[in-house]
């Protein structure tokens, strides 16, 4: 089990999700309810996630990884959605888009480093079912 709190991909991406929070409360009431809640919800995806992959293999937490980076996509989507209608401003937006692609690019690099097998990994010997369907 990984300490998830160690990771810096974590901690920027809790800031991040902390930020935008903060950034909805200047969003129309009326918004209260639709697009605010989906970024919101999505926002706080993205730590969450990678905290909850650091609990199993490798294997897992390049699950959650991708969850997480699907999670920023999607976030992307939706701050684009809300600068257009007029709930941010051209350069709140892309104050917070240059923070949110940082973090992707940090989640889809440790999911790359994850993904890699170890020296151990790539020295053990096959099964016998993988060696037949080669």
């Amino acid at each position: 089990m990984r300490d998830f709190r160690k990771l810096t991909i974590w901690r920027d991406s809790l800031d991040f999700s902390v930020d935008i929070i903060s950034e909805l409360k200047k969003f129309p009431d009326e918004e209260k309810y639709g697009l605010t809640r989906q970024i919101s919800r999505c926002s706080v995806s993205i730590p969450s996630n990678i905290a909850e992959g650091c609990r199993g293999t490798n294997s897992e937490l390049s699950h959650f990884l991708s969850i997480s980076l699907g999670s920023a996509f999607e976030l992307e989507t939706q701050l684009e959605i809300a600068m257009r209608v007029g709930y941010m401003s051209k350069d709140g937006y892309e104050v917070i888009m240059f923070r949110l692609r940082k973090i992707q690019a940090s989640i889809n690099a440790y999911r790359s480093k994850v993904k890699k097998p170890t020296s151990q990994q790539a020295n053990k010997p096959t099964s016998r079912a993988s060696q037949l369907a080669n």
